[in-house]
């Protein structure tokens, strides 16, 4: 006897035949089973009534991406180089826990397998394991594929990291330019003229906005600056110490040399320090003024204690929940990023030339 149109199917029921089935657009079958608050009562009944004659079973890897029922976000952690890690990601990782915490939800750590670089296959395994409700992305790049593949997906997401024109702006990130003049200002009012910034990795935006801003400042200001960069740059925004060292004596060398460096992170101030003190000379007040970015840990350890730009870690953790769960709650996403404030913590590695 030929089935009915409306009686299960053997093969795996669609999304379609049950909008055809109702009487409704394929949109407003995803809205019953996502949003069914948006969907008036006699509407949903029919199109419930069709989802139990035809048997149909929503995919609930991409049910649960949008109905926050995981209570779970998803961190993509950027696979760093063994030799060269990135110190700033574990304040990250931590922020963002609590910040999860504090929103009623977990945070589940994922990173690529052993020798996968493909972060696209890496996104896909987590969508497919029906863990999370959306996810967190970090470090990310110009034309980042991970930005475009999520957007495709409809997964919900933020990043930490400004996206770019025309991808969806659902990021968080500190000015690293103005971060930097702050610290050109700084040195500036110390008394300093001559001043370098020690930077690597440019193709990274971060780094390269921080040295923009370093450069545009000095100009300004009415400085003499000079921005070197170092070879064996890895993801931290670090170099191989021997190339920065050799970089900051050459110029230490110098008729002219810079009183005053400013790096761009807090493991290249280390190698400056190296260097200074390989010349004979000093760290801090009467000698050279160095100060980092990230206001990583360590910066408390060093002598002189180094300074350096604080990211406000936990205010950006809590933003990106926030916007990270507006979306999995369905409400209308931010049109624009947001940018927040870093603070210059002032130590004894910065004071007036000799």
């Amino acid at each position: 006897m030929p089935e009915g149109p409306h009686r299960p199917r053997r093969g795996a029921t669609t999304i379609e035949e049950v909008a055809r089935a109702a009487g409704v657009s394929r949109q407003t079958v995803s809205n019953a089973l996502n949003a069914p608050r948006r969907v008036r009562p006699e509407t949903l009944d029919r199109v419930n009534a069709a989802i139990r004659e035809l048997g149909y079973q929503p995919d609930q890897s991409a049910r649960s991406l949008r109905s926050g029922a995981r209570r779970t976000l998803g961190y993509l952690a950027p696979v760093d180089d063994p030799l060269d890690p990135n110190p700033l990601m574990a304040g990250f990782l931590e922020a963002l826990v609590d910040a999860a915490g504090a929103a009623g939800q977990r945070v589940l750590l994922f990173r690529p397998g052993q020798g996968a670089a493909d972060p696209v296959a890496a996104i896909d395994e987590l969508v497919a394991a029906r863990q999370v409700d959306g996810l967190v992305l970090a470090d990310v790049l110009h034309e980042d594929v991970r930005i475009a593949h999520a957007a495709r997906l409809g997964v919900p997401f933020a990043s930490f990291g400004r996206t770019g024109p025309g991808e969806p702006q659902r990021w968080v990130d500190i000015g690293n330019e103005a971060a930097m003049a702050e610290v050109v200002r700084h040195l500036a009012a110390l008394g300093h003229r001559r001043i370098g910034y020690l930077g690597a990795a440019e193709e990274l935006p971060w780094m390269a906005a921080r040295r923009a801003g370093f450069l545009a400042e000095a100009r300004r200001l009415g400085l003499s600056a000079v921005a070197v960069g170092a070879s064996g740059a890895g993801s931290s925004g670090t170099a191989a110490a021997g190339s920065v060292v050799a970089s900051v004596r050459a110029l230490l060398r110098g008729p002219d040399r810079p009183t005053a460096f400013a790096a761009g992170s807090d493991l290249l101030a280390l190698d400056v320090y190296e260097a200074v003190r390989a010349e004979g000379l000093v760290v801090g007040p009467g000698g050279v003024a160095v100060t980092g970015f990230h206001d990583t840990p360590l910066c408390r350890h060093l002598h002189p204690a180094l300074t350096s730009v604080r990211l406000p870690l936990r205010a950006i953790a809590t933003a990106l929940v926030g916007r990270l769960l507006d979306q999995v709650r369905g409400e209308t996403a931010a049109g624009e990023g947001l940018e927040l404030p870093t603070e210059l913590v002032v130590r004894g590695s910065s004071g007036r030339p000799g």
